[in-house]
């Protein structure tokens, strides 16, 4: 995989990736507007051409440790996102019960299109 830089754009919801100044990549997310606070993944896309390099991957990775320098959990309503969780329960611990309730309480109410 070549280089990726990382990339988090807060107010548009939206990390990441570039390969080459290029977006090849990205999270889409929230944050939760309830206590406990959360990061919400939302979507994982990586564009045409640039799958199975890993930048999902290096993506969500990035976006548990950007939550975890935060001191929030990670809500993963992302498939991949969950999924990957899954596969990197050291890395990636789970939410709090209410913070999921919370976070599929406030994407509902959302009139953002993911």
């Amino acid at each position: 995989m070549a280089d990726i830089e990382i990339r988090d754009h807060r107010a548009q919801g939206r990390l990441e990736a570039y390969e080459d100044g290029q977006a090849v990549g990205v999270v889409a997310y929230f944050t939760l507007d309830a206590t406990p606070a959360a990061l919400v993944a939302v979507h994982t896309v990586v564009e045409q051409g640039h799958e199975g390099k890993g930048i999902a991957g290096t993506l969500v990775r990035e976006f548990y440790a950007m939550a975890a320098r935060e001191g929030v959990p990670v809500v993963p309503l992302c498939p991949y996102a969950a999924s990957w969780a899954e596969r990197h329960p050291d890395e990636a611990p789970p939410a709090p019960a209410d913070a999921v309730a919370a976070a599929e309480e406030q994407l509902k109410a959302s009139t953002k299109v993911w």
